[in-house]
């Protein structure tokens, strides 16, 4: 572990705007100008920028107007629930009648627009698929469709492969000839684009003359939930929707449901941040596809009812702690089966490779996770799929394009692989059981030569020791402002040398703290989830922190805190 500060940015004029500590805050996380702050609506990317977004409109326009049936296909994890409740709602708004759902269970079909889930429309007697979140490398599911005579439109924000499916219309700024600058939308954030196209062209043909027009800017709490969830990098456009989705759920307008799962967490809308939509919201949702049927999740999205918004997030609050449980019991198999291989630090693979036959499908991609931060190296986690076939979901670290690292190895050796896809950070991959030996292999070999002989130490980047008088309440609300926080546009973190005045443990690992500056300053702080074996540590008189700055309330109490990222005797 190392804490680095951040090379000192070049200056940018903020004055009037900000406090000048966050000038330079910004400045390191690629502001240029004051008009990158902008986070109104009328700073939206406009929708005509993305490629086939008008076809794309133009067919869903037709669909309404001549009543033929939609189905929306959407995925199994937080952005696919998120971006299937907001098409959902907004279809309707918009006069759409009898569209429905359908999300791919995932130990039954597996991800996306596959041949048997076209099927499954069909019996629903689909004559237009939508996808949500996926589609993009779907190539036999849409063939099936058109087929089968349904026209297919695709919504997806996942890298796409070097064939297109034959699709009505594809709408996703990272296919090939997309000029829309965002690259980095999330699955919600595509397809809230193509609602807002959607009501512009049935505006042009004039069905809202009869009806009224619907504000889809209310349905940005939805797409705020699906962006963080989805751990997209939080570009300008990506802020601006996460902004005004927060602005939405601290003022209470916002669905029941979202209220509803912030309730069963103890979170007070007034106060939410975009962490909490992350750790708070998502995992709430993720749970319901993880262990059950995604449809749950949706439904909690959809619920106008108060009282069954709470109901259902009950049960998805008790999913999510079952599925921490889950996750707890594999973290703990992950680490003996390495720890049984001794190995050190310079001798931990490139790249890691886990596989049991009994591990639970829908938490491997949080255990790639958790054992990817502890080792810091790319993770892939294997379970059971069907027949001699396993799933694995894996997680890289920053510098390593884990889809291109995959890429790589099914270039270098064809068959491997049964299936891939994702992003530069998460991706997923199937392969016959037998195969995984050779996979390991080559995953680990790929791996070293992309990371070098020595991989990198993991790193936390520090924004620089903050002065006494900014370790203050007021500093401390004023960074909370200065969001929207998260991939990409990290929450400023600081580091600075303290001495340690009381150090105990609360609740199960956690270390409370009392520190002090070198003036005299007395601090509160917290490190959670700290290893034992190392801390408490009756030695320690003086500590290197990485440290985020938090406002703590309890009982009435106001006070700033220390936030522990990285704590190092010093």
């Amino acid at each position: 572990m190392q804490i680095v500060r951040r090379p000192a940015p070049d200056r940018v004029d903020l004055s009037g705007v900000v406090h000048p500590r966050i000038a330079d805050i910004y400045a390191s996380r690629g502001i240029k100008h004051s008009g990158q702050l902008d986070t109104s609506l009328q700073a939206l990317t406009h929708y005509q920028q993305l490629k086939g977004i008008g076809q794309a409109a133009s067919v869903l326009a037709d669909t309404i107007e001549t009543g033929r049936r939609l189905v929306i296909v959407g995925d199994f994890d937080a952005d696919g629930a998120t971006s299937t409740a907001l098409c959902m709602l907004a279809l309707a708004r918009m006069g759409c009648q009898g569209h429905q759902y359908l999300v791919p269970n995932r130990f039954d079909f597996g991800y996306g627009l596959s041949p048997e889930i076209v099927d499954v429309a069909a019996q629903m007697q689909a004559e237009v698929i939508m996808t949500v979140d996926s589609g993009i490398a779907c190539l036999a599911g849409v063939e099936r469709a058109n087929q089968l005579g349904i026209d297919v439109v695709i919504t997806d924000h996942h890298l796409p492969g070097e064939q297109l499916p034959e699709a009505k219309a594809i709408v996703n700024p990272n296919q090939l000839g997309c000029d829309f600058p965002s690259k980095h939308l999330a699955g919600v954030g595509v397809a809230f684009y193509l609602m807002l196209a959607l009501k512009a062209e049935l505006t042009q043909r004039g069905w809202f003359t009869q009806r009224s027009a619907p504000n889809l800017a209310e349905l940005l709490d939805i797409v705020a939930v699906g962006t963080v969830a989805d751990v997209v990098r939080l570009d300008d456009n990506n802020r601006i929707l996460v902004h005004q989705g927060l602005q939405r759920i601290r003022s209470g307008r916002c669905r029941p449901g979202i209220i509803a799962l912030m309730e069963v967490a103890n979170r007070q809308a007034s106060r939410l941040t975009a962490a909490d939509l992350g750790f708070v919201v998502g995992p709430r949702l993720n749970a319901a596809g993880r262990l059950d049927d995604m449809a749950l999740g949706i439904e909690c999205l959809l619920c106008d009812d108060t009282y069954q918004a709470r109901e259902i997030a009950s049960r998805l609050d008790g999913l999510n702690r079952e599925r921490r449980e889950i996750e707890s019991g594999m973290q703990q198999e992950a680490i003996k089966a390495l720890q049984s291989l001794a190995l050190t630090e310079d001798s931990v693979p490139h790249g890691i490779c886990l596989y049991q036959a009994d591990w639970h499908q829908g938490v491997i991609g949080i255990l790639a996770g958790r054992i990817k931060e502890r080792y810091h190296r790319p993770t892939i986690a294997f379970a059971h799929q069907d027949d001699d076939i396993i799933k694995g979901s894996a997680r890289s670290i920053p510098g390593l394009h884990m889809r291109d690292l995959l890429d790589e190895v099914n270039t270098a050796h064809p068959g491997l692989i049964s299936k891939f896809g994702g992003h530069a950070m998460a991706a997923g991959l199937s392969l016959p059981v037998k195969n995984l030996p050779d996979f390991e292999a080559a995953f680990n070999h790929t791996a070293k030569k992309l990371l070098g002989d020595t991989p990198p130490q993991r790193q936390i980047l520090s924004d620089g020791q903050l002065s006494d008088a900014d370790l203050s309440l007021e500093f401390a609300r004023l960074l909370k402002q200065a969001g929207p926080w998260g991939q990409g546009f990290e929450e400023p973190c600081f580091d600075g040398y303290f001495e340690l005045q009381s150090q105990r443990v609360v609740g199960e690992n956690h270390l409370k703290m009392q520190v002090k500056t070198e003036t005299g300053l007395l601090l509160d702080a917290i490190a959670f989830n700290v290893d034992r074996d190392h801390w408490p540590n009756a030695l320690a008189h003086h500590v290197h922190l990485a440290y985020k700055l938090d406002v703590n309330e309890f009982r009435g109490r106001v006070s700033v805190q220390l936030l522990v990222d990285a704590l190092l005797p010093a």
